[in-house]
């Protein structure tokens, strides 16, 4: 790393044990393969080694690393409040306190100058323990019993527990592997998912009585493409059993008050169909793209939607993406997508015309937020840019009036010193791929400053111009930050998603790197100080652009990064592999292999001069196993013809996710964002 170099640091050299792979009349070498092996000893003195190597190369940043962190908490309220959202007579809300990595959930009972009740202190659970993840926090209908789980490896293994919030005893209730949770209206059974031991595939739907030996299946999802889920409509009266492949969807549903019934399918699963149930006054909403590839929705009779006739509720409409619906007893809200934007739309009582939420900024954020009462006459919603902080609203449906509820306060942030906004790169096939940009007001656009781009861009999923008081850092030392809303994500509805996946995949790749190299030719970037980050699926992409592209960036961060596409994706026995067949093909078949072949970043290495590359994984990971940036690493160093490093950073303790704690957390951004500041020349 040039001018970060700390001595004379050696990368580590792990063994080569070539293994061959043949399919389809192609042989791949893997002379790392051996390293999946998670219990070997030589295989955690080898994660070991590359930390240590790595806290060598980068000790020079040390003092920067210290400074950044010191920054970032001086932008950090360390002791604050949620807002507060009311759920059956109570108002419950999350705080923390100064000096603790978790949040204390609490609530009061009937107003806010109420006795504060602590209804899960996470600081507790987490005591003695490296990681803590809370997954299912549900409240029984009559606010006695709390269901929640809890990971404590950073696996994704949630276990299930029941705490009785009058006596404040965790009962012996205790499910392993549960994904998701909620209550019948009878406040003592409960509705569950659970995944595979080891493939992790969500799929088996059970109830369980309190106080039962154990539960009874409800539903088993036998198709390996597919997981499922439970959720219970806004206003308490239905439980939906999901099944969901990466396309395709199947809804089953039964009465919350007859917990016991066998659930009824909806609609058959039919290839490429979704829909999405909700229902209000005996009426089911359906939230689908038949006939619709960016979803309209109609509603049938509960008690007979087969033979009843479909009511046309709101038709597909040119421009609009329909992401989410939110039923309340006398007003609709619908969460969508206009011209790339999040969008939230209402229909009031007695209307037929959807009211669209009005935003002042150019690029920004909002989203429906917590509302768990079906009765009442408030939205609440979020929204949040690249310069405004996280807001909650209150929306006063009939009137029109919002009143700002909470704004997440930054110790430090002036806005007006930071400006931010929205350009549109010309992809090479013409397509105007947009591009968010933030920076310091004063920050010369003339060529020279830094950049940082950011990208994912798969499973329809948007990147958000989202605020981030951590990033304040980078921004304040002249450095620029840019999302590329490249194709495979959701930005611009389905035709985005479908553009960027399975035999268009390489398309996201191409749009990442046009979208560089428009910043650069725009003044936005210096052409020798970009540096570029993704994460996951993100990590794919900064993979592929970097054996595409070496020679346009500086430096790359690569976080839990899915870069060993063809072998993990030919092995079923791996978390999450044959769910994604869907999202980036089936590699047995031999059109998907040889397209695969093309772009997976580790079977794509080739002898040429890579940018300074840092690789972070987590030992327990569940989504991207360690070992495919591990293999990346050591592939990686062996064909570059630069001088430039390849660093490995290794959570031993973590998952997907990375570090838990908060204060944890800011350590790690730390990391990154001195990391990045040293490769374009800023050391302090």
């Amino acid at each position: 790393m040039t001018n970060s170099v700390a001595g004379s640091a050696t990368p580590p050299a792990p063994k080569r044990i070539p293994r061959e792979f043949t399919l389809h009349g192609d042989t791949r070498v893997d002379e790392y393969y051996w390293l999946r092996e998670a219990s070997d000893p030589e295989v955690k003195a080898h994660l070991e080694a590359e930390n240590a190597y790595t806290h060598a190369t980068t000790a020079g940043a040390e003092a920067l690393r210290s400074a950044l962190y010191d920054e970032m908490l001086a932008h950090t309220e360390q002791t604050d409040e949620s807002a507060p959202y009311r759920r059956h007579g109570y108002y419950y809300y999350t705080r923390v306190q100064e000096g603790q990595q978790y949040a204390i959930h609490c609530r009061r009972r009937g107003s806010l100058t109420a006795p504060e009740e602590v209804v899960l202190d996470l600081n507790v659970l987490a005591a003695g323990k490296a990681f803590l993840g809370l997954g299912a926090f549900e409240v029984s209908d009559d606010s006695r019993f709390l269901a929640y789980s809890i990971d404590d490896t950073g696996y994704r293994r949630f276990t299930l527990f029941v705490k009785d919030l009058q006596s404040g005893v965790t009962l012996d209730e205790r499910v392993e592997r549960v994904v998701g949770v909620v209550w019948a209206s009878d406040n003592r059974t409960l509705l569950y998912a659970t995944e595979h031991r080891v493939t992790k595939r969500a799929d088996t739907v059970w109830r369980r009585r309190l106080g039962a030996a154990d539960g009874e299946p409800v539903y088993f999802e036998a198709d390996e493409l597919f997981d499922v889920d439970v959720d219970r409509s806004r206003d308490g009266a239905v439980v939906f059993v999901h099944s969901e492949a990466k396309d395709t969807t199947e809804v089953r549903y039964l009465s919350a008050a007859a917990p016991d019934a066998t659930p009824r399918l909806f609609a058959a699963r039919r290839d490429g169909i979704r829909y999405y149930l909700d229902h209000r006054a005996d009426r089911l909403y359906v939230r689908t793209n038949e006939d619709a590839p960016d979803f309209r929705i109609f509603s049938v009779a509960l008690d007979a939607p087969d033979e009843a006739e479909q009511t046309e509720f709101v038709p597909q409409r040119p421009g609009v993406t329909i992401t989410g619906l939110a039923l309340f007893e006398n007003f609709i809200a619908l969460a969508g997508r206009r011209d790339g934007l999040a969008s939230i739309e209402l229909l009031r009582a007695g209307s037929t015309t959807l009211a669209p939420l009005a935003f002042d900024e150019p690029d920004y954020v909002a989203r429906i937020g917590k509302n768990d009462e079906f009765d009442t006459p408030v939205l609440r919603y979020t929204y949040e840019s690249l310069v405004t902080p996280p807001s909650v609203y209150d929306l006063k449906v009939a009137s029109g009036t919002r009143t700002l509820v909470k704004r997440l306060d930054v110790p430090g942030y002036d806005p007006a010193a930071y400006v931010a906004g929205r350009i549109f790169a010309r992809a090479s096939d013409g397509t105007r791929i947009p591009v968010s940009i933030v920076h310091r007001r004063d920050t010369p656009h003339d060529g020279s400053a830094p950049l940082l781009l950011y990208g994912y861009g798969s499973y329809g999923i948007c990147v958000e111009p989202v605020f981030s008081a951590p990033r304040l850092v980078l921004l304040d030392r002249g450095t620029i930050f840019a999302i590329a809303h490249v194709r495979g994500g959701g930005e611009f509805g389905e035709a985005w998603r479908v553009a960027g996946n399975l035999f268009s995949k390489r398309t996201t790749f191409s749009d990442f790197i046009d979208c560089a190299v428009e910043l650069i030719d725009k003044g936005y970037a210096a052409r020798d100080r970009v540096v570029i980050q993704g994460g996951s699926a993100g990590g794919l992409l900064v993979g592929a652009v970097l054996n595409m592209r070496p020679d346009l960036f500086r430096a790359a961060v690569a976080t839990v990064p899915f870069v060993d596409v063809l072998t993990t994706m030919l092995d079923p026995s791996l978390p999450l592999t044959t769910s994604e067949y869907r999202e980036w093909g089936n590699p047995e078949e031999k059109a998907a292999y040889d397209y695969m072949r093309t772009y997976s970043p580790l079977d794509n290495i080739r002898a040429q001069a890579y940018p300074t590359v840092l690789l972070k994984v987590s030992f327990y990971d569940s989504q991207v196993p360690y070992w495919e940036g591990a293999k990346f690493a050591a592939k990686l160093r062996a064909f570059t013809t630069s001088a430039r490093p390849v660093l490995l950073k290794v959570n031993l303790e973590a998952g997907h996710g990375g570090a838990s704690g908060r204060y944890d957390a800011l350590r790690d951004r730390a990391f990154d964002f001195a990391f990045v500041l040293n490769e374009v020349g800023i050391r302090q």
